[in-house]
């Protein structure tokens, strides 16, 4: 199954508030939060790949990555907006930008 954004954002809700947090329940700086320490925890892992460390990319940081995606899907719900709707638009204003045609 190909996963879109709405996708994501449908079970992501769904599985948040059934198991985890209702959206509501939290602020945004709690979404904000829980999604900079899933990347910081990324982050480090990537720091050791560098300095040699024997990571698994896939679970160490692909699987880390996925969890800011997550949150900050929960974020965009918290606050109002759409994930896609935002990547896509904040995209394409930086291709503006840059002259480049590259668009979503």
């Amino acid at each position: 199954m190909d996963l879109t954004f709405k996708k994501l954002n449908e079970i992501n809700t769904k599985r948040s508030e059934t198991s985890f947090y209702k959206i509501d329940e939290w602020s945004p700086t709690d979404w904000g939060c829980a999604a900079a320490g899933e990347m910081g925890e990324a982050c480090n892992k990537i720091k050791k790949l560098r300095r040699g460390d024997t990571i698994d990319i896939k679970i160490d940081i692909g699987y880390e990555i996925a969890d800011v995606v997550i949150y900050l899907d929960l974020l965009c719900s918290k606050l109002g907006l759409k994930l896609e709707d935002v990547v896509r638009e904040k995209f394409n204003i930086t291709s503006n930008n840059i002259g480049s045609n590259f668009k979503l």
